[in-house]
């Protein structure tokens, strides 16, 4: 879709910024163009978190106009963002300030331009952050390498009262006032929605500023939109507390800057914030924009000042993927099943949305537990579920389902405890969130755990198989399930039954050729390299084969009985992998009968960006397949009338 979108020009901030001599004045005005901005990266991008860089901006202007000395230089005061969601908004401050290129503007989530999450690699970032919990510690790092070297600079951390779930936050508070570390100042943008709905309905956190005192920190509260009262604030903080550890309770609304965001525009009732993640529709925007447009210009109508002057162009805007999800799917089969089966009962990671439990929760909310963003507690809470009686299904995002607990995930299998780890977002795509939420480690990381089957299905009529397996295996099931839409080669694959450490040839060959791998995105770009292959002359064999850690021997032996290559595709880390075990087995194998094995997998941190342009730069895209396949087999010879041999 074609659209025309505006933004504020750096020049105009710097105008601004020049033009208007009142400090709060000046926050304010930026805060707004920053909103602006934000607004414009986030809908040419088709993705980003809205609401979370609306509520930050007033409290990230006065920091980064006001607070912070030398920010950004070797010596100056530091600030970060913990939860990372906030990142479009932080990014649209730099640019406006010139920290970052004005050309990033446009470049969000793309390859190469601002990722969906901050990292190290993009200037103004000391912490690759959006994994959650991580940024206290940190700091204390940080000031400690400081305090060794001679420095002495302020450090600022801003953390989401969701992310506060995470227990790592709570484990780090003692130690930093132990050390009287009063260069550190947390401040926590509590606008009291997590991912899906409001704090309180997940895990409320009650009385931070006491938890926080009770700790040996200083804690203060403020309005988190009112310039003011943050001045004064961090004024307080500054002289009142200089020796200790301090936290500042922002009170902000999330979305805050104009109504059509603001979680105080809800309707009565409605239990899920709209403006987490995603991007605006059309009508959302411009009205949005009007609305900021409308704020800014009360600000500056007192100093009788030019308008600001936007800039604009037409673009195409991302072409949203149709297609089925199998985390809806999924969540619709678990439902059917628990009805008949009153042991099944679902934990959630603060993603009942992501994870398609909705139609779960309302058909059966007694055997639905909200754990919040708290990975280790629900895991632990599924192996107590399982000595019960219960059938467990524990789910969150694989990047966070498969590492946070991953030492309970190892010790309900030392107990013998049947759990069933549902991960959705699994492996490379989608990539425009970032490294951060790319599952690429899972597999390894869990391939190895005594009792656990790792099953990836690749389209719905598989994955309906595979509840029905995690409902009858012996042994607890990860179950990972690729959220990008299935394509529709894959989807109109036929069912077949699921047969432990078998799969099926979904493209057959001449056998000379084989090809493998695992989940939607990989199958369909194996097809379509077939496909380009067969057009070339060479005929491949395509095989689907959802199990990761468990493989027949017998069925390998007849796949690749005449084949003299064998290709195993996987889009994550191949160390732990489909690769390696097939190399194993292989080993068993009549020498003579063995195919050369050719891994094809992630090497690398994933990149962050729109999902072809990652695929193509991890040589993962059906033209690389193809690329890399051809590349690999013996030279063709042809005769003198062009017939290939």
């Amino acid at each position: 879709m074609r659209r025309t979108l505006s933004w504020v020009p750096r020049r105009e901030f710097l105008r601004v910024l020049a033009e208007v001599p009142d400090p709060g004045d000046r926050a304010r005005a930026f805060a707004t163009m920053s909103r602006i901005n934000t607004l414009h990266m986030i809908s040419r991008a088709g993705s980003g978190h809205l609401g979370s860089s609306f509520s930050a901006a007033d409290l990230v202007a006065w920091l980064l106009l006001a607070e912070l000395r030398e920010p950004f230089t070797a010596a100056g005061d530091v600030y970060f963002s913990s939860k990372g969601h906030d990142a479009p908004g932080l990014y649209a401050s730099l640019i406006g300030l010139g920290l970052l290129g004005e050309d990033l503007l446009h470049r969000l989530r793309r390859l190469d331009g601002l990722p969906g999450h901050p990292d190290v690699n993009t200037p103004g970032m000391p912490f690759n952050t959006g994994s959650l919990g991580m940024g206290i510690s940190k700091a204390k790092g940080l000031i400690l390498a400081d305090r060794l070297s001679g420095r002495r600079r302020r450090v600022y951390v801003l953390t989401g009262d969701g992310e506060l779930q995470e227990g790592q936050n709570w484990e780090a508070l003692a130690g930093a006032a132990r050390q009287a570390m009063g260069e550190l100042t947390v401040i926590v943008d509590h606008n009291k929605i997590q991912s899906d709905t409001w704090v309180r309905d997940v895990s409320d956190l009650g009385d931070l500023a006491a938890k926080f005192t009770a700790a040996g920190w200083a804690a203060l509260r403020c309005d988190g939109h009112d310039v003011a009262a943050i001045a004064a604030t961090l004024a307080e903080r500054r002289t009142a507390f200089a020796g200790q550890p301090a936290v500042i309770v922002a009170d902000t609304v999330k979305g805050g800057g104009c109504a059509t965001f603001a979680a105080t525009s809800m309707a009565p009732g409605e239990w899920r914030y709209r403006h987490h993640s995603g991007a605006p529709t059309p009508q959302d925007h411009d009205q949005a924009q009007g609305e900021l447009l409308t704020t800014l210009a009360a600000v500056l109508e007192p100093y009788d000042l030019e308008p600001v002057a936007l800039e604009s162009a037409t673009v195409d805007l991302p072409a949203k993927p149709g297609g089925p999800r199998l985390p809806e799917i999924y969540g619709r089969l678990l439902t059917e099943r628990a009805a008949n089966d009153e042991r099944v009962v679902a934990l959630d990671a603060d993603l009942i949305l992501d994870t398609g439990l909705i139609p779960f929760r309302d058909a059966h909310p007694g055997r639905f537990v909200e754990c919040g963003i708290a990975e280790q507690d629900m895991v632990s809470m599924a192996g107590g579920l399982a000595a019960g009686g219960m059938v467990p299904f524990a789910h969150s995002f694989s990047c966070f389902l498969h590492a946070r607990p991953n030492e309970q995930i190892y010790n309900n299998a030392t107990e013998g405890r049947r759990v069933v780890y549902v991960g959705s977002l699994a492996g490379l795509l989608p990539a425009a969130p970032g490294h951060s939420h790319q599952a690429v480690r899972d597999v390894g990381a869990l391939s190895g755990v005594p009792g656990l089957v790792i099953l990836e299905p690749a389209h719905a009529a598989e994955l309906a198989e595979a509840v029905d397996y995690c409902l009858t295996a012996p042994d607890s099931v990860y179950l990972r399930l690729a959220s990008v839409p299935v394509p529709a080669e894959v989807a109109a694959l036929p069912a077949a039954p699921l047969v432990t450490g078998r799969g099926q040839v979904v493209r057959p060959g001449d056998g000379s050729v084989v090809a493998l791998g695992a989940g939607p995105v990989v199958l369909a770009h194996l097809l379509r390299a077939a496909e380009r292959l067969a057009g070339e002359g060479v005929s491949v064999t395509v095989a689907n084969l959802p199990w990761h850690n468990r493989l027949d021997s017998a069925w390998l032996a007849e796949l690749v009985a005449e084949a003299g290559h064998l290709f195993v595709v996987e889009h994550q880390y191949a160390r732990g992998g489909q690769a390696d075990l097939i190399a194993r087995t292989l080993l068993d194998l009549d020498p003579w009968a063995r195919p050369t094995l050719r891994g094809l997998a992630l090497t690398g941190i994933p990149r962050c960006g729109a999902d072809d342009e990652v695929l193509t730069a991890h040589g993962l895209h059906a033209d690389n397949l193809a690329a890399a396949i051809g590349a690999a087999l013996p030279p063709r010879l042809e005769t003198a009338d062009g017939h290939r041999l």
